[in-house]
């Protein structure tokens, strides 16, 4: 979809617009179209029972003296309190509007409302982020395309005062929303086409952007001692990998401060390995690698819009599959850090993968703050549904940062508790540790309590996104499938507490 600011309408477009304020205010521009179509659209809201409330909407025939074919008004609700995120989902609203009406161009008349504290040119970019996130569609495997909910929209013009300012302010969020759309297009990819190799292939596309890309392969990871993550993989055809990114965006003062941390599960496809999953729904675990592909869409949007910060990522990718070469329940396994691990349950693989991942990163980039990202546990999604993110971490601090951005962003997490007690419930008789707690309470905290035992003298975080990285229904900036949650997130987070420092 292509996205356009200007500061006059241009010529005819397929539908115009407005936003309205609760109590049906109108702004400068509403009010000169109102008058150019003969007061059509206050008897509109008269008759049609408008109260300007937020998620109301009603479309109107375009009169003929007006350049569209039909003008839609979308309530702002109380305008005072109007946010950023408000306004993207109000883009997704009004792309979602203008689709149904079967309408190619739509042309949005931009106000700044009686009270609200964002300036036109903010609310203009915020509502073209929001439609432009709306847009994402993934159906490259559609041999026959369904015309009937294909979107028809094909362009949105917005009418601000300050068009420039609007432009500039909404191009880096552009490049945000192709790192959204990049971990989107992975997390829905069928595991036939993106496992280990090919998806560190997909990695290797940012050097183009200036991120250096490394890939280790299952010989570099033996001498590294990974045989965490090594045991995950040994059951699969598929080799494992391990891939590394690096943005060195910070200023040249700057050029050898310690980076900022990312480490992602990247379990290409999760059968369960020989505690086999069952068969319902396991086609969903495709998307078992999201947390790597959310640290890739973090690393596109830094370099993309050229952030100020040094930053790495890290990502270990295998297959778990069962075979004559899988690893075992009761097998013990030697993670890189020296300690042992009891493998209980070979579902409980994400942990692994993990262990070694973030011993390396640590090892390897000595970072300033760390955040690994995984769909780890089922008992998440029993906990949080699909509303919140798990977020689980040794530092106060961090933790609130990450909340704080995940608000700002409306990828919300939700503080969830570390404790000795868990602690304990994963010592094993025979080995350091054992993969799983001894009931099925706690999954999320015992599985967290392991990956803790990874973690250096560091300020960590750890996200479970196994609730959110797929949705089963539609939001206004997230369709169906793939979400991409982490992306925006992060992003925020970095560019609020780190970038340019």
């Amino acid at each position: 979809m292509k996205i356009d600011f200007s500061e006059s309408r241009s010529s005819k477009a397929g539908a115009i617009v407005i936003g309205v304020p609760e109590g049906n205010r109108l702004g400068p521009a509403a009010a000169s179209l109102d008058k150019e179509g003969g007061g059509l659209i206050r008897r509109a809201i008269k008759s049609g029972h408008f109260e300007g409330k937020r998620k109301q909407a009603l479309k109107i025939v375009a009169p003929q003296n007006v350049p569209a074919n039909q003008i839609v008004l979308i309530g702002l609700g109380d305008a005072k309190g109007l946010s950023e995120t408000e306004c993207q989902n109000l883009g997704g609203e009004i792309a979602g509007q203008v689709n149904a009406a079967k309408e190619r161009h739509g042309v949005v008349l931009v106000d700044r409302p009686t009270g609200c504290r964002l300036r036109a040119p903010e609310i203009a970019a915020s509502i073209a982020y929001g439609a432009y996130l709306s847009s994402y569609r993934f159906d490259k495997y559609r041999k026959k395309k369904n015309t009937n909910g294909k979107p028809s929209l094909e362009q949105l013009s917005l009418q601000v005062k300050g068009a420039a300012q609007a432009r500039r302010r909404y191009e880096p969020l552009a490049e945000i929303a192709e790192g959204v759309f990049f971990t989107r297009d992975l997390v829905s990819e069928p595991a036939n086409v993106i496992y280990p190799e090919t998806l560190a292939r997909e990695a290797l596309k940012l050097r183009r952007l200036g991120v250096r890309v490394e890939v280790l392969d299952e010989a570099d990871m033996r001498k590294l001692g990974m045989g965490a993550l090594l045991g995950v993989a040994q059951g699969s055809v598929r080799k494992p990998r391990l891939v590394v990114l690096r943005w060195q965006g910070a200023t040249k003062r700057a050029k050898d401060k310690a980076p900022v941390a990312f480490v992602g599960k990247g379990v290409t496809f999760d059968s369960g390995g020989i505690s086999i999953k069952p068969s319902a729904h396991m086609e969903d675990m495709k998307w078992d690698m999201g947390g790597s592909a959310v640290v890739l869409g973090v690393l596109r949007a830094l370099a993309a819009r050229k952030a100020r910060v040094n930053a790495v990522g890290v990502i270990g990718l295998v297959e778990n599959m069962p075979s004559g070469t899988a690893q075992r329940p009761g097998d013990v396994v030697t993670s890189m850090s020296g300690q042992t691990v009891e493998v209980i349950n070979t579902d409980a693989e994400g942990r692994l993968v993990l262990a070694d991942a973030l011993w390396y990163c640590q090892n390897r980039f000595k970072p300033k703050v760390i955040v690994d990202l995984a769909t780890l546990t089922g008992a998440i999604i029993v906990a949080l549904g699909a509303e919140f993110a798990g977020l689980f971490s040794t530092d106060d601090k961090l933790a609130a940062k990450l909340a704080k951005a995940g608000e700002q962003e409306g990828e919300r997490l939700w503080r969830m508790p570390l404790d000795d007690a868990y602690d304990k419930d994963i010592d094993s008789d025979i080995a350091d540790m054992k993969n799983v707690g001894s009931g099925r309470g706690a999954g999320s905290s015992t599985a967290a309590q392991f990956v803790k035992r990874y973690i250096q003298d560091i300020p960590w975080a750890h996200i479970d996104i196994a609730g959110v990285t797929w949705s089963n229904r539609k939001k206004p900036t997230v369709p169906k499938g793939g979400t991409g949650f982490g992306v925006r997130l992060l992003n925020r987070f970095v560019a609020d507490n780190y970038e340019g420092r």
